[in-house]
């Protein structure tokens, strides 16, 4: 992958997971042919194993298919709790937990 067309490698996006598309404000332009276009998404996969669902696929240069980074996002169910995770040079790592109860007993106030 081409840590010359980032600003930053892996910035931190705290809860922010994105299953598709491409953080466009951490990309400086193509290191290949110096242009800074759109960023298309291609070889785009989604496997399931074990109750997890993995999606993956490649941020490339529109204008000359430069490979840019590798993007990989899952989600699985644990223990009443939705779980997230993103990991790609572009768009960044980033982890999310929601709860699927409609109280989130996490943001409970403390009883006394």
């Amino acid at each position: 992958m081409c840590t010359d067309c980032l600003q930053k490698e892996y910035p931190d996006r705290g809860n922010t997971c994105l299953e598709d598309g491409s953080y466009l404000m951490n990309f400086v332009g193509c290191a290949n042919c110096n242009q800074r276009d759109f960023v298309l998404i291609s070889n785009r996969t989604t496997v399931e194993e074990d109750g997890e669902e993995i999606v993956t696929y490649l941020h490339m240069c529109k204008n000359c298919d430069h490979i840019i980074a590798r993007h990989e996002y899952t989600f699985s169910v644990v223990d009443d709790y939705q779980e997230y995770t993103m990991l790609c040079m572009l768009c960044g790592k980033a982890e999310d937990s929601i709860s699927v109860m409609p109280d989130d007993p996490r943001q409970a106030a403390p009883l006394f």
